[in-house]
């Protein structure tokens, strides 16, 4: 715990992170708001976590056949862990402090590119 402290002191302290973590979810809650339904967000926009970001693809309801092959492009090109819970599932972004921008925008351009490819 103190090395985290010390690693979020460094880095510009709370008021950084806070910046920091809304830049990188309104990234990738951008792409699904742009996306005319084709990525939707089950969390009310007033409730929607800066860290964990869920969403489904294709409907409301998710499209089995499209998440699976999202999380397979993802798999291919390093993106791991994007499954959604087992009980829930869909995907999940988790954008916790050690994920950085630059892995966020390359979410973001891979969930742009499926958007293009699919939709």
């Amino acid at each position: 715990m103190g090395l985290v402290l010390e690693w979020i002191k460094n880095n510009g302290g709370a008021d950084a992170m806070e910046r920091l973590n809304k830049q990188k979810s309104d990234i990738i809650y951008d792409i699904i708001n742009r996306s005319n339904g084709f990525y939707s967000c089950p969390v009310d926009m007033a409730c929607r976590s800066r860290m964990n970001v869920p969403f489904r693809i294709g409907k409301k309801e998710g499209d089995e056949s499209l998440e699976k092959a999202f999380l397979g492009g993802a798999s291919k090109l390093g993106m791991i862990s994007l499954k959604g819970h087992r009980s829930v599932g869909g995907i999940r972004a988790s954008l916790y402090n050690a994920v950085t921008v630059e892995d966020v925008k390359a979410l973001g351009a891979y969930m742009e590119e499926f958007l293009k490819n699919h939709q």
